[in-house]
């Protein structure tokens, strides 16, 4: 059996997704935590009120221990199988999961798109907080698609942007520049300010949203990076107009 096969059994993806959710529990352990500006998710939280969460791919190891314990949160999820392995694991944490894409309404419709899209209004609407990875799960790294502003039109929440970062690292050569976070270390998590989208947003105001929300992304996190005493991880060059992905 090739080695690839092996690692598409379940009870494999089982230990693995077991290996990960404990060594994110050793970090946490083992390490000191400062939150900065935790007032923002705080006031939303003791209001009931629901928003949507956005954090690059690259920052999702330490992202379960930015949330609130008992405040439910709806990741949106691949389809693909890593993503599979991310459900999994975020699962023992206490954090469900919607798969689909975060593409903009009427696109990526065989990739769940349209009933991830509807599962997420609905939650929101029902007081539950989604969570979105604007540059995930294809890239380009730290960039936004335009499924967090187009889903904080729709449902009339705000984003809210997020980032960790810490002193013991190894920043790995995946596309998304994922960032291991090593025991016994020190760490912070930074939050943003909310972003609103207006209802009535034509195209370019959508746009311009989405803007806002990819510039408040890299500003918490060249933040948490600094913070932490680390280099700042740079976004992925701007692509040339005619490849740019909504």
């Amino acid at each position: 059996m090739a080695l690839r096969d092996i690692f598409k059994q379940d009870w494999v993806r089982r230990a693995g997704c077991f290996i990960a959710a404990n060594y994110i529990r050793l970090v946490y352990a083992t390490s000191r935590f400062e939150v900065i500006n935790g007032a923002t998710p705080q006031r939303y939280w003791d209001e009931g009120q629901p928003f949507i969460l956005a954090f690059w791919h690259g920052r999702i190891a330490m992202m379960p221990y930015s949330w609130r314990r008992a405040v439910p949160m709806n990741m949106l999820i691949s389809k693909h199988r890593d993503g599979e392995l991310i459900a999994d694991t975020i699962a023992y944490f206490g954090l469900k999961s919607v798969r689909g894409s975060a593409s903009k309404p009427g696109k990526d419709k065989d990739k769940g798109g349209q009933a991830a899209l509807m599962a997420m209004i609905r939650a929101l609407r029902s007081g539950e907080c989604v969570g979105i990875t604007p540059d995930g799960p294809r890239g380009p790294r730290m960039r936004a698609s335009g499924g967090a502003a187009a889903l904080a039109r729709l449902s009339g929440v705000p984003v809210i942007p997020a980032a960790y970062s810490t002193r013991r690292r190894r920043v790995l050569s995946s596309w998304d520049r994922f960032v291991l976070p090593l025991p016994f270390t020190r760490g912070v998590f930074v939050w943003g300010e909310p972003i609103h989208v207006d209802r009535k947003a034509d195209e370019a105001a959508l746009d311009a949203a989405r803007l806002a929300i990819e510039d408040g992304l890299n500003r918490v996190s060249g933040m948490a990076d600094e913070l932490a005493g680390q280099e700042v991880i740079a976004p992925a060059p701007l692509p040339l107009p005619a490849e740019r992905q909504s």
